[in-house]
Formats: C-alpha cells, sequence, structure tokens
C-alpha cells in the first residue's frame, strides 16, 4: 500500500494505490493543516508502506510531511523530474526546471491516453501547457497566471475596477459581462480558454495533428466549456502520475 500526495500550491490532494488500484481521493487548503493533521488525515489508523510525494508547496510543507513519515518509520520519496521515466522524455535542457507537477502530469496523461499526443493543461494557481508527443517526448510547454490569478491581480492593483467589482454578480454565462466582477470573471476564463486553443492550433502545425487538450486542477471545470478544440478533464491527474511511478523501480540519482 502507497500513499500518493500531490503538494500543489494552495492544496494538498493524497489518495492510496495497491497495485493499479486508486483508492478514494481526499483535498484540503495545506495552509490550515498542522503536522498533526497530517499524520491524521494522510496516514490515519493505518499507515501505508510508503510515501510518494509530488510536491511544489515549499519548504514548510514537504518538512511537515518528511517529518511525519520519519516519526512513523514510513520511507517517503519527493519526486525529482528525471530526463526520462513513466515514458515520458522531458524536453527542458535542464530537467529540473519543469516543474515536478507538470512533470507527473503528463506521465498521467501519457498513460490514460497512450499513442495519443496530448496538450496537458494544469490550471490551478498558474495556468500551465506542455505538449507531449505521441512518443511520449516533452515538446515544451507556456506557462500564465490563472483565472483567479488574473483576477485577483487586477483587484489588487487597480483602484476603479476594485471599487466597481465589489459586490458584484460573479457571472452572467456569456463573454459580454453586465457587471464589472462578471467581465474580470467571465474575461479571465476566455482568455485561458483562448491560450489552450491556441497551443493545440499551435502543436498542430508542429506535430501535423492537433493533439488532445486534458485538463486538470481546481478550476479546470471552469475553463473547459469554453474550449473549442476537442478536450477532456481529468481532476486526479497527479494522482494517477504517482499511481504509475509508484510502480517503476526507483532509479539512483
Amino acid at each position: 500500500m502507497v500513499l500518493l500526495v500531490d503538494a500543489g500550491n494552495t492544496r494538498i490532494k493524497w489518495a492510496r494505490v495497491q497495485g493499479e488500484k486508486l483508492g478514494t481521493r481526499y483535498a484540503a487548503v495545506h495552509g490550515r493543516l498542522s503536522t498533526a493533521d497530517y499524520r491524521r488525515r494522510l496516514f490515519g489508523k493505518h499507515p501505508p508502506e510508503r510515501v510518494l510525494i509530488a510536491s511544489v508547496a515549499g519548504a514548510r510543507v514537504n518538512a511537515a510531511l518528511a517529518a511525519v513519515a520519519r516519526r512513523a518509520h514510513i520511507k517517503a520519496r519527493f519526486v525529482r523530474v528525471p530526463r526520462r521515466a513513466g515514458m515520458v522524455t522531458v524536453g527542458y535542457r535542464e530537467p529540473w526546471r519543469w516543474g515536478v507537477d507538470r512533470y507527473v502530469a503528463a506521465v498521467g496523461a501519457v498513460h490514460l491516453f497512450r499513442g495519443i499526443a496530448v496538450c496537458v493543461v494544469g490550471v490551478g494557481t498558474a495556468l500551465t501547457v506542455d505538449l507531449i508527443g505521441a512518443d511520449g517526448r516533452h515538446r515544451g510547454g507556456v506557462i500564465i497566471p490563472s483565472p483567479a490569478l488574473m483576477v485577483e491581480s487586477l483587484l489588487s492593483q487597480t483602484h476603479g475596477i476594485r471599487r466597481r467589482a465589489r459586490g458584484g454578480a460573479t457571472g452572467d454565462g456569456g463573454f459580454f459581462a453586465r457587471s464589472t466582477r462578471s467581465g474580470l470573471v467571465q474575461g479571465s476564463r476566455y482568455a485561458a480558454a483562448a491560450l489552450i486553443d491556441r497551443a493545440v492550433e499551435e502543436a498542430g502545425r508542429l506535430l501535423g495533428k492537433r493533439p488532445l487538450a486534458v485538463l486538470t486542477g481546481g478550476e479546470a471545470s471552469s475553463v473547459r466549456p469554453l474550449v473549442r478544440n476537442p478536450c477532456v478533464g481529468v481532476p486526479d491527474l497527479v494522482l494517477r502520475g504517482l499511481a504509475v511511478l509508484a510502480r517503476e523501480p526507483q532509479r539512483r540519482p
């Protein structure tokens, strides 16, 4: 039994896997969790045999996870981005500069959609798009602020927009909004969807065939309906990628 942990910028998700069977998925905002919470909620009454962690959460969360595992005498491994593993070949000149969450999500997508080129889209605190060819080769990616971060930046950096957006309607369901707040929300979501469509089109020119867009992350469900190209949503893509890596023999650094 292996505990899989996806520690993102804001939230932490976890599940247990035995063989190829992924168990119940859980999630929480990690800023609200203490070390005792990690021990109680993640490890429970029946601790796992080992822990596999993909983390971009920072030193505090990483230290808490490592401490809990150490006290329980459980082997914990933080995933590092290699040149090649999980059927994915990293395209960055320096693999470690590719976010571990993006790498593990790519592993999950490659195994779910074998033999198909994919644009793996993470819509969390940031919005990332990574192109993975049908052969598993990472061709590169782009990063922009997520819709929530776009809205937050405008609210924090402007006076007039912030004042007019306070208390307004949050969404009209169409492109042309009828309140400032709705305009911020809808505009940011359509901007994200437009980037995804452009990425798919650029990838089509590069590969000769448009890839499938695979969306994951907390805000994916609000953006996915606006994407014009074929796309699917996989909320637990990083956990699925961790499940693949948990089955592979551990390599020496």
